[in-house]
C-alpha cells in the first residue's frame, strides 16, 4: 500500500488516508499489508467477447488469494470491434494510455490484464511495455464456441463475411440472413477463427507473457476458469517474491521473433502485423521492422488448418493441443532461451509438456505444411514505398498472386458505399479495386474497410475475388486478394494518393511487388501536384480533444499507427514517419 503514494506533502498522512478510504470496502489490516496483484477489468455491457469478466475475475482472485495475496479489480477502457466508432483501432491508443497511466498510478506489486477482443490485448501490451513497473501477466478471455445452421457448422467472423457475401450476391435471401445471424457467435468469447483476437492470443503465449496453455480454451469453459486461476497465482507468486521481472524482462527481440513465426504459422491476422510493430516501437532496442515479418516468413511454413487460411475453428485447436503443440512442432524455427512469465525459458516450458501423439489434423507438422511458407508477405514497389501486406494463404483465386489489371478508384469508405454496386460500375474481374484515405490518419482510425466487397454485378456473376488495395485494415477473419496498410497512406501524400482511374497496377506477390504502371515523369509530376495543393510536413487539425491528438501525433501503418509520443524514442514525423 505504500507504492505510489498520492503527493500531500506528508507521506505519513498519504499512507494513512489511504488505508481510511480503503478500510471503507471492508479490508482488514492483514489484508492491507499483504502484496497486492491488480486485475484489469475490461468488461462491458457493449463488449458481448468480454461478457465473461466477472467469472473470470472471481477465478484470478481465486488463484490469488490460495497464494496468500490480495486481488483487487479496477477498471479500464473495453473495446470492442463492432461497438466502437469510427473504429476500435482508433481507441486502440488511447486504452493504452488508459492502461499506463493505472500501472503507474496505483499500488501494485503485479497485475493480471483481462482482455480479447482485438485491440484490446495489443492496448494492455503496449500499455504494460511502457509503464514497466511490475510484472504483468496476460489472460485471454477466449474463444467463442461454434454454432450450426442447417446442418452446417458456423461461427464468428470468417463465416459472417461468407454469408453476407452469398446474401449480396443474391444467393441467401433475407429470411436466411436472418436466421444464421441467431448461430454466428452462439456463446460468449472472441472470434472462433484466427481473427486478431485469436492471434494475439497465440502470439501472447509465444511472447511468453501469457502462461503456455492459456490462448485456446474456449470463453464458456472450465478450462479457462482453471487457466485464470492459474494466471493469478503466477502472479501472486511474482508479487510475494517482489519480482523485478517486468514486461520488459519478456519482451525482447527473441519474443517478437517467436511471435512473428508463429503468426505465419497459424496464418494470422495482418491486423497482428501493425499491433506487434506498437509494442515492439514502445522498447527500446528492439528496432523491429517489416522486413523482419518477411525474412521469417520466407522460412516457417503454414502449419495451423483455421479458417479463415483453413477450414476449422479455435475449439478444434483447444481439442489438438493448442499452442504448446505448435511451439512444440516449431522448435527448430524458434529462440528457445527466450524468457517467459514463469521465469523459465520456452524451451523449458515446452519440456513441462510433454507432446502426446494421438489423431487430428489441425496442427501439422513441419513435413506436412498446410501451406509451404510465406502466409503473410511484404510488398513494396512504387505504389506502396514503405510497404504493405498480403495475407496469401487466404487468397481464393491463387491466379490473383500475380495479376495486372486497370484500376478502380474510390476515394474514400464513402465513395466506396456509393458506388461499389452502381450497375455501371467500370469493372471486370480482371480490374484492381483502389481505395484511398482509409489509413491512420485518412479516416481517422484505419478501419477494416480494406475488405472491400465484390461489386454486385461480378458477385451475381459468381465472381468470388478480385485484388482489391488500401491504406486500410481488414479483419482476421476475412479473406481475398487484399493488399493492406499501404505506406505511407494517401492522406499524407502517399503514392496511393495519385492512383487514377484507367492506371494499371501489377501485384507480384513472389516478387514481392506492387507497381503503379505509369512513367516515371508522370509518377513524379502527379506527387508533385498533390503536394501543392494539399500542403506539407506535419499535419495541423482544426477541432478538439482526442480526435486532434489522434490526427496530429499517429504513425504510418509501417511503425505501427502508435503516437509518435508514445515510443521509445518520443517518435519525429507523425505523418510521414
Amino acid at each position: 500500500m505504500r507504492k505510489g503514494l498520492t503527493t500531500y506533502g506528508d507521506v505519513d498522512f498519504s499512507l494513512f488516508l489511504r488505508k481510511a478510504f480503503i478500510k471503507g470496502a471492508g479490508y482488514s489490516d492483514d489484508a492491507l499489508d499483504r502484496p497486492i496483484v491488480g486485475i484489469i477489468d475490461t468488461g462491458s455491457g457493449f463488449n458481448p467477447c468480454h461478457a465473461n469478466m466477472p467469472q473470470l475475475i472471481d477465478a484470478v482472485k481465486r488463484g490469488v488469494l490460495l497464494s496468500g495475496c490480495l486481488p483487487i479489480p479496477f477498471p479500464t477502457i473495453s473495446l470492442h470491434e463492432s461497438f466502437a466508432a469510427p473504429t476500435s483501432m482508433y481507441l486502440r491508443n488511447l486504452m493504452s494510455m488508459d492502461t499506463e497511466e493505472m500501472l503507474k498510478a496505483q499500488p501494485l506489486d503485479a497485475v493480471v490484464m483481462i482482455g480479447g477482443c482485438d485491440k484490446t490485448v495489443p492496448a494492455q501490451l503496449m500499455g504494460a511495455a511502457s509503464a514497466d513497473v511490475v510484472p504483468a501477466f496476460q489472460l485471454v478471455v477466449g474463444p467463442m464456441v461454434t454454432g450450426s445452421h442447417r446442418g452446417e457448422r458456423v461461427g464468428a467472423c470468417t463465416d459472417c463475411r461468407g454469408y453476407w457475401a452469398k446474401h449480396r450476391a443474391g444467393l441467401v435471401d433475407i429470411e436466411e440472413i436472418a436466421q444464421v445471424s441467431n448461430e454466428l457467435v452462439p456463446s460468449v468469447g472472441t472470434c472462433g477463427v484466427m481473427g486478431t483476437a485469436s492471434t494475439m492470443a497465440c502470439l501472447s503465449e509465444a511472447m511468453g507473457i501469457a502462461p503456455l496453455g492459456s490462448a485456446t480454451a474456449p470463453a464458456n469453459s472450465s478450462a479457462r476458469l482453471r487457466i485464470a486461476e492459474q494466471t493469478g497465482k503466477l502472479a501472486a507468486q511474482a508479487a510475494r517474491a517482489g519480482s523485478a521481472s517486468t514486461p520488459r524482462t519478456f519482451l525482447t527481440r527473441k519474443s517478437f521473433e517467436n511471435a512473428i513465426t508463429v503468426l505465419q504459422a497459424v496464418g494470422g491476422s495482418t491486423n497482428a502485423v501493425v499491433h506487434l510493430l506498437a509494442i515492439a516501437g514502445r522498447l527500446s532496442g528492439i528496432d523491429l521492422t517489416l522486413a523482419d515479418f518477411d525474412r521469417i516468413g520466407r522460412k516457417t511454413p503454414l502449419l495451423v488448418d483455421l479458417k479463415p487460411s483453413g477450414l476449422n475453428y479455435m475449439q478444434d485447436l483447444h481439442a489438438a493441443g493448442g499452442v504448446v503443440r505448435l511451439l512444440s512442432y516449431l522448435r527448430p524455427l524458434l529462440h528457445l532461451d527466450a524468457k517467459t512469465v514463469t521465469g523459465s525459458t520456452l524451451g523449458e516450458e515446452l519440456d513441462r509438456f510433454p507432446l502426446h501423439d494421438y489423431p487430428q489434423g489441425i496442427v501439422r507438422p513441419l513435413s506436412d505444411p498446410v501451406f509451404a511458407a510465406e502466409a503473410l508477405c511484404v510488398l513494396t514497389g512504387n505504389l506502396a514505398p514503405q510497404g504493405c501486406i498480403i495475407k496469401q494463404s487466404a487468397v481464393l483465386d491463387r491466379r490473383l498472386v500475380r495479376h495486372r489489371g486497370r484500376a478502380v478508384v474510390f476515394s474514400s469508405a464513402a465513395d466506396l458505399a456509393a458506388r461499389i454496386d452502381a450497375p455501371d460500375l467500370d469493372v471486370d474481374e480482371n480490374s484492381v479495386l483502389v481505395l484511398q484515405n482509409i489509413g491512420p490518419v485518412g479516416h481517422p482510425g484505419m478501419p477494416e474497410a480494406g475488405y472491400m466487397p465484390i461489386p454486385a454485378k461480378l458477385a451475381r456473376c459468381g465472381v468470388k475475388d478480385i485484388v482489391r488495395i488500401s491504406d486500410g485494415r481488414m479483419s482476421g477473419t476475412a479473406n481475398g486478394a487484399i493488399v493492406l496498410h499501404v505506406s505511407p497512406e494517401a492522406a499524407v501524400g502517399g503514392p496511393l494518393a495519385v492512383v487514377r482511374q484507367g492506371d494499371f497496377i501489377e501485384l507480384d506477390v513472389q516478387a514481392r511487388r506492387l507497381h503503379l504502371d505509369i512513367g516515371k515523369e508522370e509518377y513524379d509530376q502527379r506527387l508533385a501536384d498533390w503536394k501543392l495543393s494539399h500542403g506539407k510536413g506535419r499535419l495541423r487539425v482544426k477541432g478538439r480533444g482526442y480526435r486532434k491528438l489522434y490526427k496530429e501525433h499517429v504513425l504510418q501503418a509501417h511503425k505501427g499507427a502508435d503516437f509518435d509520443f508514445l515510443t521509445a524514442d518520443g517518435g519525429s514525423d507523425s505523418t510521414l514517419g
